[in-house]
């Protein structure tokens, strides 16, 4: 059964009806439900009193949302007892909503009752999904009598009813939505003395917001400073809020009731923006950080992108709007309440107001959850609003009108040179000649940890103070001033303070001149400028040395071997002796590891050759992993000779960084002057000529400088110019050695090696232009060349010539192409256009390219494979052989060096390859074996089980026309 409903002020009321009337109406209810079998329960009919004023029916109605077109209820039992079956039909023919109540007329007389029924609510709108007002009811049927006539407003559906004296009227009402927040029965004058007595007070409180913000716009028109259009701005976005809910907009525009949910929704996001806006400027947060800035212009973008939202759906932008004006609340008190513990004048004064915004605030949300119900509620949070940007505005107007005589410019100009020193924040020097006294007040004595009046006295206790090296400079510049009679004192000294440091500090004076001609006073300011000088030394330090490692840099490390040539040419004796050291791999290690281990490795490298140096010696960083040292305590050529290969061993050692320990190898030049030597430059470039070529030869080595290498190096540029001309020209080509299947020893793949034909020097082999290309860089354009060459090859070769078994190809990767960022791209690329069979394009790794960097290795060979390329671990037993690895990279094909090939007397040979085959079939890969120059090999590699062989027995490497003609011959040997 429906509750009660509520009486409101002033209204009193009592239930009728008899023992025998309940009896009655129950009993005919049960008899039409057994008979028809109704849709809904008898409704209880609400008593109207004649004296009630209002009865609220919210909370005593039945509520039927999305039933369908039309409704079947039950009516109140009537003065007879029985209980009839009515049923309506919507007006809209769609899904309707439905309400339906009772009402009784106790009395004798007739009543006229008003039916009223919101438009909006603040009151239980709920902060997500908000609902912001709609015209609730579409009609209203009574189960008996004429249809109710419906009455003008612009806030609310309000329906004229009648009920005759012992009348039981049942309503139906046809909902435009599914929620009804209330509905009221009221006597006609009574409501219309309360709507009067509304619209005086929401005239007030709209006539006091407009002229707020009138005035505010006029102030900001007066004074123009940013604080006044944005507390403006504050003003207009709460008198547009207050025009919407005070119903003002739809009277302006005649809207039709529901179609001001955009501009409600749009109203409170301008309010949570002006409030962004207003404590932006007022706070002047950009005066403090431009990140506040930043931040501020942020949000205020992310809440004006509301106003787009609301276009869209308007509850969703009010929701977020709502929930943006507390968050913005909260923190701005958060940031009142530390500007102001830090002394912020402003934020002091708008702690007041904000505590209010804050409660406000509280009220507000306790009152759309429904937690606050009162009817007096709305109109007071609407007064609440007005008197907060009141308070903000007498805020803003005492900082509009405060001044005094500085504002006026009633100040003179002694006045104003006076307040510009002190402002400057230097501190005054006055040195009374006359009666020889220096003063400076407490600041100097203060800035130096000293008593107070130390330091006022006579010039010469000045001196106790000074740096011994600034007493006769400050003697002499005082001197000559009095002397002199003119001039200006602009010096620089050093004072000591209480604790032993020195501070720098500038003094600037000018002589005052008596009526006699002569000096009765200089007066100047002192001012600190210690940091200025320590930043300036720290200039000067950095500019000769490395901001690393702290070393001397290249420029110095000139400057010490120029010192250390002149002296041995004038003296005559003594030979200066450069290193140049280079760290090997250390790029690789650089990209492994990342830059701030790198960078600890060279702080190490650097401690290490420091603890080598002798008093005499030097050493410096040349550049980024490359290091010079100058030699001057060893003179014999064996000495030096043995010192060079301590650095090397020393710099062998591990590295410890984290968890890991990392193993580096150094390449060193020696350079020895000899007296033909004219230019210490020169000595410096023999020693980088002799590190390089340690670099070619492997690195992990000491090369001390001979004439002969300067020609090698000179060679070695010229074939890197030609090695980079032949990959633009096509002079590079591939050449193709075969791999033979070891059990019909036919041809199952090749594997393409780079050829380098020099059209001077002729050919030229791969050992020497290989390392050529790694240190160059070049190695990435060569093994894309290889790669493309063979690829095309093997795609050409599969199509012509068919087998059960296709062919394969294997290229070598080296380790820049493992490294490099487009090595999976470029093989993607590749394989897309060659249309080659799945794993028949081989790539062929080292053991120790792999490791060196294992976690990388290991994603970029799992792409390769799910691109279709086949994977051979080359070398396989001469570098880490870690098993744990082996299982991890998943490799098709296992490479046996031709190391363990070839027969070398030793009787562990065939053990260990035997274990190597084994251990390869037993990962599920293939097995290669290199090197297999006699029947014998390949014998014993059968036997073994290796699948496959490559050596001169079957085919040097040869051109791509002399491997098809091998191919064709061997297809027809087959046919045959």
């Amino acid at each position: 059964m429906p509750a009660k409903p509520i009486l409101l002020p002033g209204i009193t009321l009592t239930r009728t009806g008899a023992i025998l009337r309940s009896f009655v109406i129950l009993l005919s209810t049960l008899i039409v439900l057994l008979a028809g079998g109704l849709s809904a329960l008898a409704l209880e009919a609400i008593p109207v009193p004649l004296d009630a004023e209002a009865l609220d029916l919210t909370n005593s109605i039945e509520r039927y949302p999305n039933v369908g077109p039309g409704l079947q209820v039950s009516t109140a039992p009537g003065a007879d007892g029985i209980v009839r079956r009515i049923e309506v039909n919507s007006r809209n023919d769609e899904n309707s909503s439905w309400a339906v109540f009772a009402l009784s007329n106790p009395s004798d007389e007739q009543i006229d009752r008003l039916i009223v029924a919101p438009f909006f609510r603040l009151v239980g709108s709920q902060v997500v999904w908000p609902d912001l007002g709609s015209s609730r009811i579409v009609s209203m049927t009574p189960s008996q009598g004429f249809s109710p006539e419906r009455q003008k407003s612009q806030e609310a559906d309000v329906f004229l009813i009648t009920l005759d004296p012992g009348a039981v009227v049942t309503f139906v009402l046809e909902l435009r939505t599914t929620t009804l927040p209330q509905i009221r029965l009221w006597q006609p004058e009574v409501y219309k003395e309360t709507v009067n007595a509304y619209t005086l007070y929401r005239g007030i409180i709209l006539g006091i917001s407009g002229l707020l913000a009138l005035f505010l716009t006029i102030l900001f028109v007066v004074k123009g400073t940013v604080m006044f259009p944005a507390t403006a701005i504050l003003a207009w976005s709460v008198l547009a809020y207050l025009c919407i809910d005070f119903g003002f907009w739809n009277r302006v525009f005649q809207l039709i009731p529901g179609d001001d949910q955009l501009y409600r929704a749009s109203a409170e996001v301008a309010l949570a923006a002006s409030l962004i806006v207003f404590l932006y400027a007022y706070l002047n947060l950009n005066r403090w950080h431009i990140r506040y800035s930043h931040l501020v212009l942020g949000t205020l973008i992310l809440v004006l992108g509301l106003l787009g939202v609301a276009v869209w759906d308007p509850s969703v932008a009010a929701g977020i709007a709502r929930m943006s004006l507390g968050v913005i609340a909260i923190l701005g008190f958060v940031v009142i309440s530390v500007l102001a513990f830090q002394g912020y004048d402003r934020a002091i004064m708008l702690v007041p107001t904000w505590v209010l915004l804050i409660a406000w605030m509280i009220g507000a949300a306790m009152t759309i959850t429904g937690a606050l119900a009162n009817d007096i509620v709305q109109p007071a949070l609407a007064g609440g609003l007005v008197l907060i940007v009141l308070l903000i505005g007498f805020t803003v107007m005492q900082h509009a009108f405060a001044g005094g005589a500085i504002v006026q410019g009633l100040i003179s100009d002694v006045e104003r040179r006076a307040l510009a020193l002190t402002g400057s924040g230097d501190i005054i020097w006055d040195w009374d000649v006359d009666r020889d006294r220096i003063t400076t007040g407490n600041e100097v004595e203060d800035l130096l940890g000293m008593k107070r009046g130390v330091l006022d006295g006579p010039a010469r206790d000045w001196l106790d103070f000074l740096h011994p090296q600034d007493r006769d400079r400050f003697r002499a510049t005082l001197d000559a001033v009095v002397d002199q009679r003119r001039g200006r004192i602009s010096q620089v000294f050093r004072l000591r303070a209480e604790d032993g440091h020195f501070r720098w500090l500038r003094l600037r004076a000018r002589p005052i001149v008596g009526s006699d001609g002569e000096v009765i006073r200089c007066v100047g300011t002192l001012l600190d400028v210690t940091e200025q000088k320590i930043a300036e030394e720290r200039l000067l330090h950095d500019a000769v040395h490395d901001n690393l490692t702290g070393l001397p840099n290249r420029e110095i490390f000139m400057d010490r071997v120029d010192a250390a040539v002149a002296r041995a040419k004038a003296e005559g004796n003594g030979r200066p002796t450069v290193l140049i050291i280079n760290l090997d791999r250390f790029k690789q290690v650089n990209d492994t590891i990342g830059l701030s281990a790198g960078d600890s490795i060279l702080l190490t490298v650097a401690r290490r050759l420091g603890r080598q140096l002798k008093p005499l010696d030097s050493v410096a960083r040349i550049s980024g992993d490359t290091y010079g040292l100058l030699l001057l305590s060893e003179q014999a050529a064996d000495r030096i000779a043995t010192f060079a290969d301590t650095l090397r061993k020393a710099l062998r050692s591990p590295i410890t960084f984290g968890d890991r320990e990392v193993f580096l190898t150094a390449s060193i030049g020696v350079s020895i002057f000899e007296s033909g030597q004219v230019r210490p430059d020169e000595l410096i470039g023999d020693a980088e000529i002799a590190m390089n070529h340690a670099k070619r030869l492997g690195g992990d080595r000491v090369e001390i400088y001979r004439p002969t290498l300067r020609s090698a190096s000179v060679h070695t540029v010229e074939l890197e110019a030609d090695l980079r001309k032949a990959l633009e020209t096509d002079g590079i080509s591939v050449s193709y050695q075969p791999i033979v299947r070891l059990v019909d020893r036919a041809i199952a793949g090749f594997e393409v090696l780079a050829r380098w034909n020099h059209p001077v020097r002729g050919p030229i082999s791969p050992s020497e232009f290989i390392p050529v290309a790694e240190q160059s860089g070049l190695i990435n354009d060569l093994g894309l060349f290889v790669l493309e060459r063979g690829a095309r090859q093997l795609a050409e070769w599969q199509q012509k010539f068919r087998a059960p078994a296709p062919l394969f190809i294997s290229v070598n990767i080296s380790s820049r192409q493992l490294l490099r960022q487009d090595l999976i791209n470029d093989v993607k690329a590749i394989l897309s256009r060659s249309l080659l069979s799945p794993g028949t394009l081989k790539l062929e790794l080292t053991e120790s390219m792999v490791m060196s960097n294992p976690e990388y290795s290991a994603k970029v060979l799992e792409r390769l494979r799910e691109l279709g390329a086949g994977l051979s671990l080359d070398d396989f037993g001469t570098g880490y052989s870690s098993l744990s690895y082996l299982q991890r990279f998943r490799f098709d094909t296992i490479k046996i060096d031709q190391s363990f090939v070839r027969p070398n007397g030793r009787s562990a040979r065939p053990v260990i390859l035997r274990s190597i085959v084994a251990l390869g079939h037993d990962l599920g890969m293939q097995v290669v074996a290199e090197g297999a120059e006699t029947e014998s090999d390949a014998l014993e590699l059968y036997q073994l089980g290796c699948e496959y062989a490559q050596g001169f027995l079957f085919g040097q490497p040869m051109p791509p026309a002399e491997a098809t003609k091998l191919l064709q011959s061997e297809t027809r040997l087959e046919h045959a």
